[in-house]
């Protein structure tokens, strides 16, 4: 019996302790793993314009038989093209975190 006392009392427990964090809240590793997440897709987006770029550049410069020239221009519109779609992201993280703040500000204001 004292075991199902205990087992009540500490479901009670629990269950006021999730009621005070809130259940939307997101435990500080997903949102680490979140950033981490974000930043690798921007290391991508960069090296993958860039990539494209020099191979773009490659087989111009290949095709036409003037091997220096189209390759560095298209190198760098590849990096010009990756830094413009890491900005994107970057503003669309932001954008993200705004909108969540304004939620929770929003929740705060009429809880109160």
């Amino acid at each position: 019996m004292p075991d199902q006392e205990h087992r009540k009392r500490l479901d009670a427990l629990d269950d006021r302790i999730a009621a005070l964090k809130g259940k939307e809240q997101k435990p500080h590793q997903e949102e680490h793993y979140s950033q981490a997440n974000m930043a690798w897709r921007m290391v991508i987006e960069l090296v993958s314009g860039l990539g494209i770029g020099f191979g773009i550049g490659y087989g111009l410069d290949s095709l036409f038989g003037t091997l220096p020239i189209l390759l560095v221009v298209f190198t760098l519109l590849g990096f010009a093209a990756g830094v413009q779609t890491m900005m994107r992201t970057a503003n669309e993280l932001q954008r993200t975190k705004s909108a969540e703040a304004a939620g929770e500000e929003k929740r705060t204001e009429d809880g109160d």
